[in-house]
């Protein structure tokens, strides 16, 4: 029997990330060069938090807050995360559960070492179908 397939070996290991002073006019930015929805906010290397474009939407443009605001003021804090080693089959059932696009990998010590996004999931037939069943449950409302 094969060994189940690792979120070490499908994540993407070069993560921008911001700290929690850093202005979401600077966050947003870094989105946009980047063409990713959500960016990590660490202290130190930590992960303290995740930010994402819609709650730049939600807490920036919809309160009228200005562009300098730092970023800790609209991320969720102590986001989900997994470790390198989780199974990937785990990481699509982690998703699904908590309606999440995005998880944060960090090692032991709780530093950011890379990010999985649910595209990233689907690397084999097993993983396309979690793919889509993943997709389905994040993308209908909560009860």
């Amino acid at each position: 029997m094969a060994m189940a397939r690792t979120i070490r070996e499908i994540m993407t290991e070069e993560v921008s990330s911001a700290g929690p002073d850093t202005p979401v006019r600077e966050v947003a930015r870094m989105m946009h060069r980047e063409n990713v929805g959500s960016i990590p906010v660490v202290e130190q290397n930590k992960l303290i938090g995740i930010v994402t474009d819609r709650d730049l939407a939600i807490c920036i443009v919809a309160q009228g807050l200005p562009p300098s605001t730092p970023v800790s003021e609209a991320m969720t804090g102590q986001p989900r995360s997994i470790g390198p080693d989780t199974t990937i089959h785990r990481a699509g059932q982690l998703m699904q559960v908590h309606q999440i696009r995005r998880l944060p990998v960090c090692d032991e010590n709780g530093m950011l070492v890379g990010m999985v996004a649910l595209a990233d999931l689907a690397t084999d037939t097993e993983s396309e179908r979690l793919k889509a069943e993943t997709l389905e449950e994040v993308s209908t409302p909560s009860r």
